[in-house]
């Protein structure tokens, strides 16, 4: 099957990089993996116009090949993110984005950061044995639930858009169409990023994470006597906030394993 970079994105989206720039020990880069016929399922365009992108372009050819992750615009810079986590009781040294790409950051129309990444857009050197690729299916699924859970006031991933491979994926219950999802959070930074900083025995690079992470969601922080320990509590309430939130309205999470817990709440 032949794969192409036709309608390379040429126009800048306005990313900037941060998390590459300031934590390149936690991140690995990624090129395309094309896909062979990417349509657009779904477009945001609300949310698209909050993180100052043209509708217009990403439903051009150009903007479709960026949300597949057949290429990218000049100024995204796309790694797979690194991190640990326990996984239903056991410790993971070493897991990250086996399947996902961080592609770069936006800021809306208030001035907040937000990460854009793709997930299920082929394997990185982290998937082990996955094919790095999802099915429509549960892209979908999550689409709906994050916008439910938004329109609910839940604090949630959202959904800038569905788009479809135009390629199968093999799944248990056979073939299904496969699918790549861009998502749009407050970033990706998680417990197990944390846990990763930790196991390499560098003081230097936990405290760069940690002050990363102050310096774009709890700023405050800064300014206290121990802001490392304000920063975990804060992440403490974040977390206990947002779980009160979910049980208020029935969701059940599943999976809560740290790799999969973002800082932020």
């Amino acid at each position: 099957m032949q794969h192409t970079l036709s309608q390379s994105p040429t126009q800048p989206w306005g990313f900037a990089n941060t998390f590459v720039t300031e934590l390149p020990s936690l991140c690995l880069p990624v090129a395309p993996i094309p896909v062979a016929r990417p349509s657009l399922v779904v477009l945001n365009t609300e949310l698209a116009g909050q993180l100052g992108l043209d509708p217009s372009l990403l439903r051009s050819q150009a903007g479709i090949a960026a949300l597949a992750g057949n290429a990218f615009p000049p100024d995204a810079a796309p790694v797979a993110q690194a991190y640990a986590g326990h996984q239903f009781g056991q410790f993971s040294p070493i897991l990250g984005d086996g399947r996902a790409m961080l592609v770069g950051e936006l800021v809306d129309q208030d001035g907040r950061r937000h990460d854009l990444a793709l997930k299920g857009s082929g394997p990185t050197r982290f998937a082990r044995s996955g094919d790095g690729r999802a099915a429509l299916g549960p892209v979908l699924r999550e689409l709906i639930l994050g916008e439910a859970m938004h329109g609910l006031g839940i604090h949630t991933t959202r959904a800038l858009a569905a788009v479809r491979t135009g390629e199968p994926v093999l799944r248990q219950t056979g073939p299904q169409p496969g699918a790549v999802l861009a998502r749009v959070a407050e970033s990706h930074l998680r417990v197990g990023t944390f846990q990763l900083a930790r196991t390499q025995d560098s003081l230097d690079m936990l405290r760069d994470l940690a002050d990363y992470a102050i310096a774009r969601h709890y700023p405050d922080c800064a300014g206290m006597v121990q802001p490392y320990l304000a920063l975990l509590a804060r992440v403490v309430a974040a977390q206990a906030q947002l779980l009160a939130a979910w049980m208020s309205v029935g969701f059940i999470h599943g999976v809560m394993n740290t790799d999969n817990m973002s800082i932020s709440g």
